[in-house]
C-alpha cells in the first residue's frame, strides 16, 4: 500500500468548519479568532493526541478548551483563511492548504488539484506528522499540535508542538515592490525553526518531501529527475533535486498547469542533511526508521507520477535542540524557458536577464533568505499599519490575505531586452492579460509599486498599436489561453467595447498619476494616439451604452447600463489626465468639459425617479446596482460624481444589505468582493464602507468552501458562485488604502 492517499482533484473541497464563537465579548463584527479542528482528513486526525481531539466541541473558542486542561485549538491570526497560501507566486507555482490544520489534508495546486508535500518531526525517536496527508503504515507517527496560524501579506507561519517542542513552520512567498531582479525569481521559500520548550534538551529530524504532482497537471505524464549541487558565486551551497516532463509540450497547459519546465525542491545545506529520490513507500519509512536518507536517486526513469508515486525528500538532523532555535531551510519552484509567447515570438522569463542558469539563481536565492525576511517583513508591517489606518484591523486582514494571491497571477518576462508583466485569467477563461481582470486588482499594485502596473499596461498597448487588432476599441485580452498571447487580428474576440477602451485609459491614467514626471510624459505622448482613439470611441458611445459585453459577463449582455456609462465617463475625464501629461492643453480641457456635461446628464437619466438611488440600466425602472465604477472618480480626484449622490446610493445599500455583504445587482444576490472594495473606496466617508469591509471579512473568515479567495459569492450561503477562486483580481481589496498611497 502507498505511503500517500490516491490524488484528490476536488473542484471545490466544501466541508463544514463550524460557526463563530459567541462568547467572550467578540460579536460577529469583532476580530473573530474562533478555531475548529474540522476539516482533517482522517487520516491526519487520527493522529492528533486524543486530549487534542476531545478539547472542545467544533467551533468553540481557545479559551474554552484552556479552561478544560486540554491543549487549545489552532488560533488564527488576524483571519481563518478559506484556503491557506503556501507557496504561492506565479501562475504554475500556487500551492494552498485548504484546511484549517496542516497535517490531515493534501496541500494543492489552485485548482484543488494535489500537490503532494509531507513534513515528520521525529523528537527523541517519536516521529509526528505535521504536513500532509499520508496513510498511516509502520512506524505510525503522531500527529503535531497546532497552535496557531498567522498570515501576512507574504507569509503563512504555523506554530505546532509535540514531545516538548516547538515547531514553526514558515512559508514566504516574497513580493519585491521596486526590485524586478527579484520579483522575476519563481521560487518560494519554507524555513523550519524547532526549539525545546519543556526546559530539556532534544534530539529532533525534520523531514520533507513534495512528489511529482508538482511537475504536471496529468498524474500520468512520464517525468524524469535529477540531484546536484550548486553554489553560485556568493551564493549559498545548496543541494537541489528538479523532475521535468519526460516529453514536454512548450507554451501548453494541462489542467492549468504547465506541461514543460522543472519543478525545483532545494535545501540550504547544513551538518546532517541527507536526501533520497524513490518511491513514496520506500522513501519515508526510511527517513522515519534510520533518521537519515540514502543520497540515492531511483535509477527507474522517467516514469508516470503515479506509477509508484515518486517522491522527492530532504531529512534535516538537527542534533540535540535546546531552547535556542535550529533551523532547516528549503525552497520550492516552477522554472521554465520560454516563458509565454507573443504574438509567435517565444520570450524568455525576466529572471534569465540576471542569471545565466536557474542553479545560481537558487544558490542566490537561498543566500539572499535573511535580507529577503527583513525586506518582506518590512512590506507586512507597511501594510498591516497603513490598512489599519484605511479601514480598521478587518480590513488589513483582508490585504494581508489578498496581496501573494495578486501577484501571483502575474509573471515577468523580457521582449527585447525590456521588462514586460503578464497576466493570466485564473480560474474563468484562463485569457492572456484581460484588461478586464487586470483593472480590477489595480489597486494592488498601485499601493505597492505603481511600476509594475506600467508593465502589466505595455504588452496590452503594443499589440493595438502593433500587433494587428483591427478595431476601434481596446481588445478584451491577448490570447484566449495563457500562456500564449497570440492575439485576436481577426477580430473574433469577447468583445467588450465601452468596458475594455475605459479599463485601458483609466488604467493608464491611474499609473500616470502614480509614476515620475519624466515616465509619465514619455507613457503619455508614446502611447497618445491609442489611447485618444479609445478616448474618442468613448465620447461617442458611452453616456448611453449599447447592448453589449462587460466585465460582469457572467451576468450577460446589457444595454443603457448606468454602471457602465459611468466607468465610461470617468475615462473620459481620465483621458483629460492623460493629455495633460502628454502636453496637449487643448485636449485636455476638451475631455475635461465632456466628462462634466455627460456626468450631469448620466445623473439625471439613471435617477429612479423619487427613490432616492440609481437603477440598474436607464430603461429599467425599480433597479439598481453596485456602482463601484465610482472608485476611479476618488482614485483619480476627478471628483465629477456629485456627492448627493454618492451618499444617497450609499444610504441604499445599506438598506439591501444582507448577512455576508451587498449584492451585485437587484437580479441575484451574490456580489463581488473586489467591487464591493471598490464601491468601499468610493464611499469612504459614509458608514457603507465598515459594513463592505466586515461583511467581506466575515465570508473570508467563516466560508465553509476551503479554495483559494473567491472573489464571487453568495451574501446570504457565504459560499463562492461560479467556480471563482484564486483571480489575481482579489487585488482590488487594496482600493481603499490606494487612495491614502
Amino acid at each position: 500500500m502507498s505511503l500517500r492517499h490516491d490524488p484528490a482533484e476536488p473542484a471545490d473541497s466544501a466541508q463544514d468548519d463550524g460557526t463563530p464563537a459567541n462568547g467572550e465579548g467578540l460579536s460577529r463584527r469583532g476580530l473573530m479568532r474562533w478555531t475548529g479542528a474540522a476539516g482533517l482528513g482522517a487520516a491526519g486526525a487520527a493522529l492528533l493526541p486524543q486530549s487534542a481531539l476531545a478539547a472542545t466541541p467544533k467551533g468553540a473558542p481557545a479559551a474554552a478548551a484552556a479552561r478544560r486542561g486540554t491543549p487549545a485549538l489552532p488560533a488564527f491570526d488576524p483571519v481563518r483563511p478559506p484556503a491557506v497560501p503556501l507557496a504561492v507566486r506565479s501562475p504554475y507555482l500556487s500551492t494552498w492548504s485548504a484546511d484549517d490544520n496542516l497535517a490531515g489534508t493534501w496541500p494543492g495546486f489552485w485548482t484543488g488539484r494535489t500537490t503532494a508535500m509531507v513534513g515528520y518531526a521525529t523528537v527523541d525517536g517519536d516521529n509526528f506528522l505535521f504536513l500532509g496527508d499520508p496513510a498511516v503504515d509502520s512506524p505510525a507517527p503522531r500527529g503535531m499540535v497546532q497552535k496557531s496560524l498567522t498570515v501576512t501579506a507574504t507569509r503563512s507561519v504555523y506554530v505546532l508542538t509535540g514531545g516538548g517542542v516547538e515547531l514553526t513552520l514558515t512559508f514566504l512567498s516574497p513580493v519585491e515592490p521596486g526590485d524586478l531582479r527579484r520579483q522575476s525569481v519563481p521560487l518560494s521559500y519554507i524555513t523550519a525553526d524547532v526549539r525545546s520548550t519543556d526546559g530539556h534538551r532534544h534530539k529532533v529530524g525534520l523531514y520533507f518531501d513534495i512528489s511529482g504532482e508538482w511537475a504536471s497537471g496529468d498524474a500520468g505524464t512520464k517525468i524524469g529527475w535529477k540531484q546536484e549541487k550548486v553554489n553560485g558565486a556568493g551564493g549559498a551551497s545548496v543541494t537541489t533535486m528538479s523532475c521535468t516532463p519526460a516529453d514536454p509540450t512548450v507554451i501548453g497547459e494541462k489542467n492549468d498547469m504547465a506541461t514543460w519546465g522543472s519543478v525545483v525542491f532545494s535545501a540550504t545545506d547544513r551538518p546532517g542533511l541527507t536526501w533520497q529520490i524513490g518511491p513514496d513507500t520506500t522513501v519515508r519509512p526510511a527517513a522515519l526508521k534510520d533518521g537519515k536518507l540514502a543520497g540515492t536517486s531511483d535509477s527507474d526513469q522517467p516514469r508516470a507520477i503515479n506509477d509508484h508515486w515518486p517522491v522527492f525528500a530532504y531529512h534535516f538532523d538537527l542534533g540535540t535542540v535546546a531552547s535556542r532555535k535550529e533551523s532547516a531551510v528549503l525552497s520550492i519552484g516552477h522554472v521554465r524557458e520560454p516563458a509565454v509567447a507573443y504574438l509567435g515570438d517565444r520570450l524568455p522569463p525576466l529572471w534569465r536577464s540576471h542569471w545565466d542558469t536557474w542553479q545560481s539563481m537558487v544558490s542566490d536565492f537561498h543566500a539572499d533568505l535573511p535580507g529577503a525576511e527583513h525586506r518582506t517583513a518590512s512590506l507586512d508591517r507597511r501594510i498591516r499599519r497603513e490598512a489599519t489606518a484605511a479601514g480598521g484591523a478587518r480590513y488589513a486582514a483582508l490585504c494581508a490575505l489578498a496581496l501573494r494571491q495578486a501577484y501571483a497571477g502575474t509573471e515577468l518576462v523580457s521582449r527585447n531586452g525590456k521588462p514586460w508583466a503578464f497576466l493570466k485569467e485564473i480560474s474563468s477563461d484562463g485569457n492572456m492579460s484581460t484588461l478586464d481582470v487586470t483593472y480590477p486588482g489595480v489597486p494592488a499594485f498601485l499601493v505597492t509599486d505603481p511600476e509594475y502596473l506600467g508593465l502589466l499596461l505595455a504588452p496590452m498597448l503594443d499589440y493595438a498599436e502593433n500587433g494587428g487588432w483591427p478595431k476601434d476599441f481596446a481588445e478584451h485580452d491577448l490570447g484566449s489561453h495563457y500562456p500564449d498571447a497570440s492575439g485576436h487580428n481577426d477580430g473574433n474576440e469577447e468583445d467588450m467595447p465601452v468596458e475594455e477602451s475605459a479599463n485601458a485609459i483609466i488604467m493608464s491614467a491611474a499609473y500616470l498619476d502614480r509614476t515620475s514626471a519624466g515616465n509619465a510624459r514619455t507613457f503619455a505622448t508614446g502611447h497618445y494616439t491609442i489611447l485618444k482613439k479609445w478616448a474618442d470611441y468613448l465620447v461617442a458611445n458611452a453616456l448611453d451604452p449599447a447592448y453589449q459585453n462587460q466585465t460582469d459577463d457572467f451576468t450577460g449582455f446589457i444595454g443603457h447600463s448606468v454602471n457602465l456609462a459611468l466607468k465610461g465617463i470617468i475615462a473620459i475625464g481620465a483621458m483629460s489626465k492623460i493629455a495633460k501629461a502628454a502636453g496637449n492643453t487643448a485636449d485636455a480641457a476638451s475631455y475635461l468639459s465632456t466628462a462634466k456635461s455627460y456626468i450631469a446628464q448620466w445623473v439625471d437619466k439613471a435617477q429612479d425617479g423619487d427613490a432616492g438611488h440609481l437603477k440598474l440600466a436607464y430603461d429599467q425602472p425599480g433597479t439598481w446596482s453596485l456602482k463601484y465604477n465610482g472608485y476611479p472618480d476618488q482614485l483619480l480626484k476627478l471628483n465629477l460624481i456629485p456627492r448627493e449622490v454618492a451618499k444617497a446610493e450609499g444610504d441604499w445599500y445599506l438598506s439591501r444589505a444582507n448577512q455576508y455583504g451587498i449584492p451585485l445587482d437587484i437580479r441575484h444576490s451574490y456580489t463581488k468582493g473586489d467591487w464591493e472594495m471598490w464601491t468601499a473606496a468610493w464611499l469612504h466617508d459614509h458608514p457603507v464602507r465598515d459594513y463592505l469591509i466586515d461583511s467581506l471579512y466575515d465570508f473570508a473568515h467563516s466560508t465553509p468552501s476551503r479554495v483559494p479567495f473567491s472573489d464571487w459569492y453568495d451574501t446570504i450561503d457565504d459560499r463562492p458562485s461560479g467556480g471563482f477562486k484564486a483571480r489575481p483580481v482579489i487585488g482590488g481589496v487594496f482600493a481603499l488604502l490606494s487612495l491614502r498611497s
